[in-house]
């Protein structure tokens, strides 16, 4: 999945935009719920270092907040990483190249879910 795909898609079934709140990070972008104002994901362009990967690349990756029993075996998988930037026991990087749309789009939708309270 793009990253303008992603972005077209959460605006769309969401009903929420995209806010870039840091001028040092133009492409962060943050998404919340309109009611509770707390974020259900975060869009970001990482490099392979910063995500404890080797190499010089860099990539899109998407923080979703899981269950803390998801988070645990998801990251045994090709694709997911310890969230960047977040809290590790409750938050997931997902890679958007490793991982398939659909599965991008269920745990999004879990995260929306789990954040919407």
């Amino acid at each position: 999945m793009t990253r303008v795909d992603l972005l077209g898609y959460i605006e769309s079934t969401y009903d929420t935009k995209a806010e870039y709140l840091w001028a040092k990070y133009p492409d962060y972008a943050v998404f919340r719920h309109k009611k509770n104002r707390k974020w259900f994901a975060i869009l970001m362009h990482v490099t392979y270092k910063q995500v404890g990967l080797s190499g010089d690349g860099s990539m899109d990756v998407l923080d979703v907040k899981l269950d803390s029993e998801k988070v645990d075996f998801l990251k045994q998988q090709e694709g997911y990483l310890p969230a960047y930037h977040m809290n590790k026991r409750n938050w997931l990087s997902i890679c958007l190249d490793q991982v398939l749309e659909a599965d991008v789009k269920e745990l999004l939708g879990e995260s929306y879910l789990l954040t919407r309270k």
